[in-house]
């Protein structure tokens, strides 16, 4: 807190207090009284005072505030009338907080004897009330060989020494560390460096890549677009009554400025104007608590207090300052500020009086842009009046013909939008690549599951015909004679898998299915091991004595009973040619009987086939 300079008087009836209190807030002002103690409030200043007599609040008192001198005058009812007050202008004794005066040992030494009596007793402890009262300290005034060694800045560098005290208090108003200290081209370096540390490159290409909010913030339309610059929209019906009760409440003033410094009041004016600009379309009208912010922010005269030469670094400025802080950062909207702002100049002076006043009450709301008020804003609103508006509208047509670049911002971000773009063509390039690999392994897949589908199908459709054929064509099979070559190819090859692979098309079917033993042989498919030809033999003939078994006892017997006698001899046996031979499949060279042996490429069902003449059609097994 600050202490403010301060004086005390007195009559009869009241005691009067004048403070000097520039660059406070004028809407808050905090006052306490309760008979000697007096507390006077107005951020950032505060003032405690010990009276020698007793004062009362009983509604006589009155208060009055000089903006231009920045004085505060409070006049205060004495409880007894006709009472004197000694010691008004001891102003240290005035400042010093209540309480005892003695100073206290800081320990003391406690005997034995004191001890022991308190021993057993309910010891009382007096604890005293921590001083909670801010220690304060008599303003000094600045002098004059001080002030002018001070750095110069606000409207028309007509201040200095606002910082001195001020800066601890309103460090988060401006960037700069040291204003006082500080010269212009320092200030520039400072800012710049400070720019660059925090433009980032994520968030530009983020706002860059994906603007669909930025697209709809450019198509909104601003208030003063429908503001002509006719001579009727500059009178007092162009404003509110809020505006004119703004208007009624500043003193007229006069400034005394020499070309140069006309020059950066026009440049800082254009500065202030892009910044509120950009904040009206970024709120699209509607202003939060964050417009305090983002004005000042956007603004270089505001946050860093500084002075522009020329018309273009005023636009490079901005320009930097849009791409490094506010929450949507695109060049886009930088290049509808400056329309924007060359429309309100062209619509005259009042429009840009209207934005002044909206930007005076957006700060005048806030707890720390309030003292720009008092350094530029509020100068601004009383200097522009007295502007003529030729020269305001003059202003328009430069700002329209300068063309800013991304080049000229020294951000490098036409080499940052490259690289980005080159980027994103190679993920598309990828992505096509991804999608031509799936949408080419589609049909593959389709067409390689319908083959399998149809050779499934085929195959059991072969199996079928197979079955079918060998019922109608054994007989004649029987006729042309060759069951010794079918016994060998038995022997020779003693049952082996045929391999599960798609068969090729025959371009006729023979009607009895066969396998020659090349092809067997040839085949891809390794065999399961079996064990030797006698134990296969055994492994044949076991299913055949369960055939011949149920064939005995479901038909009826032969008129012959010799041929019975022959087959129970041959199944004894196993050496003599009979049909109960043939059934088993196990057959001597010369027979004139052929059994075929077949595995389904599938099932792998054992086929046993017996032609024998005397069969009748039941004696097929399939």
């Amino acid at each position: 807190m600050i202490t403010p300079a301060f004086e005390l008087t007195q009559d009869p009836q009241y005691l009067l207090l004048t403070a000097r209190v520039p660059y406070t807030r004028t809407s808050q002002f905090d006052i306490y009284i309760d008979g000697t103690d007096f507390k006077f409030y107005a951020k950032p200043y505060f003032l405690r005072l010990t009276l020698p007599g007793r004062i009362v609040e009983d509604g006589r008192e009155k208060a009055t505030f000089d903006i231009d001198k920045g004085l505060f005058t409070l006049r205060v009812p004495k409880e007894t009338a006709g009472e004197h007050f000694e010691g008004l202008q001891m102003l240290t004794s005035l400042l010093a907080p209540t309480g005892s005066r003695s100073a206290k040992p800081l320990v003391e030494d406690i005997s034995m004897e004191a001890c022991g009596r308190a021993v057993g007793d309910d010891e009382e402890e007096d604890e005293e009330d921590f001083d909670w009262q801010v220690e304060q300290e008599v303003f000094m005034e600045i002098t004059e060989g001080e002030l002018g060694s001070l750095q110069k800045y606000g409207f028309g560098n007509q201040r200095s020494g606002v910082f001195a005290r001020l800066q601890e208090e309103l460090s988060d108003v401006i960037d700069i560390k040291d204003p006082e200290g500080s010269t212009a081209a320092q200030r520039r370096q400072a800012r710049l460096e400070a720019e660059v540390a925090a433009f980032s490159h994520d968030h530009y290409l983020l706002d860059l890549f994906e603007d669909n909010i930025i697209r709809g913030l450019l198509k909104f339309c601003p208030w003063w677009a429908a503001v002509s610059s006719s001579s009727d929209q500059e009178g007092e019906e162009a404003f509110t009554a809020t505006e004119k009760e703004q208007l009624r409440r500043f003193n007229n003033r006069s400034y005394l400025l020499d070309k140069s410094t006309r020059r950066q009041v026009w440049l800082s004016l254009v500065d202030v104007l892009l910044a509120y600009a950009y904040e009206v379309r970024f709120t699209e009208g509607e202003h939060n608590v964050e417009s305090p912010w983002t004005i000042r922010k956007l603004s270089g005269t505001l946050c860093w207090l500084e002075t522009y030469s020329s018309l273009q670094d005023v636009l490079v400025s901005f320009g930097r300052r849009v791409l490094c802080y506010p929450l949507y950062r695109h060049f886009d909207l930088v290049s509808a500020a400056v329309r924007d702002t060359a429309l309100i100049l062209q619509s005259g002076k009042a429009c840009v009086l209207k934005c002044l006043l909206d930007i005076h009450n957006i700060f005048r709301q806030n707890d720390l842009a309030y003292i720009l008020n008092d350094l530029y804003i509020t100068d601004y609103c009383i200097w522009i009046q007295r502007v003529k508006s030729r020269k305001v509208t003059a202003l328009a047509g430069p700002l329209r013909k300068i063309s800013l670049q991304k080049k000229d911002l020294e951000l490098e971000l036409e080499e940052l939008e490259e690289a980005a773009a080159m980027v994103v063509e190679e993920e598309e390039e990828e992505e096509e690549e991804r999608e031509q690999g799936t949408s080419s392994n589609a049909p593959e897949s389709r067409g390689v599951g319908s083959s399998e589908s149809g050779s499934s199908s085929s195959d059991s459709s072969d199996e079928s015909e197979d079955s079918e054929t060998e019922g109608q064509g054994c007989a004649p099979c029987t006729e042309e004679g060759g069951g010794g070559r079918g016994g060998e190819m038995a022997k020779a090859n003693p049952l082996q898998l045929q391999p599960t692979s798609l068969p090729s098309p025959a371009p006729a079917r023979s009607p009895i299915p066969q396998c020659p033993p090349a092809a067997l042989a040839s085949t891809d498919r390794k065999p399961d091991p079996l064990p030797p030809s006698a134990n296969s033999s055994q492994l044949i003939r076991e299913p055949g004595e369960q055939v011949a078994a149920e064939r005995r006892s479901s038909r009826p017997q032969p008129r012959d009973g010799n041929s019975g006698i022959s087959a129970t001899k041959a199944e004894t046996n196993g050496s003599q040619p009979s049909t109960t031979a043939a059934q088993t499949g196990f057959k001597p060279e010369g027979s004139s009987t052929r059994t075929f042996l077949e595995l389904g490429p599938r099932e792998n069902p054992l086929l046993i086939v017996n032609t024998h003449e005397d069969l009748d059609e039941d004696d097929y097994i399939s």
